[in-house]
């Protein structure tokens, strides 16, 4: 079993950044892929970034390329997800989520994914 454990969600002014985190405990792997999604009322959740196990591979949807960068810490084993410049838009349940594999996924769809986290909240307010 693996438990990913978030924190960092919370309130934050159009403009501010925050940075959430996630750690990953329970049975360890040589090699994993992490990513994060997010999920808007009435909306599908979606990917946010995703990062390969060196951290040489990354993903990023088009609406956070340039504000939002993803990180992981493996003797941690946590991701990291640095959201800058927010906007009202990015307001969503947040979700970090692990695969266990050293391949990098062609499509980065909830499918993917084995573990996922409980969600944390992130909300900007105008």
């Amino acid at each position: 079993q693996v438990q990913l454990v978030e924190s960092g969600g919370g309130l934050v002014q159009a403009g501010g950044s925050l940075r959430l985190s996630c750690a990953a405990s329970g049975r360890t792997f040589s090699r994993y892929v992490m990513g994060w999604f997010r999920q808007a009322p009435g909306k599908e959740r979606d990917i946010v970034a995703a990062i390969s196990m060196s951290g040489g591979s990354t993903y990023y949807e088009d609406s956070v390329k340039g504000r939002f960068t993803i990180s992981r810490d493996n003797a941690k084993n946590t991701v990291y997800l640095q959201m800058s410049r927010l906007k009202p838009e990015d307001t969503a349940v947040y979700y970090c989520a692990l695969k266990a594999t050293g391949q990098w996924p062609y499509r980065h769809s909830e499918a993917f994914y084995d573990y996922w986290s409980q969600g944390t909240q992130v909300t900007v307010s105008s």
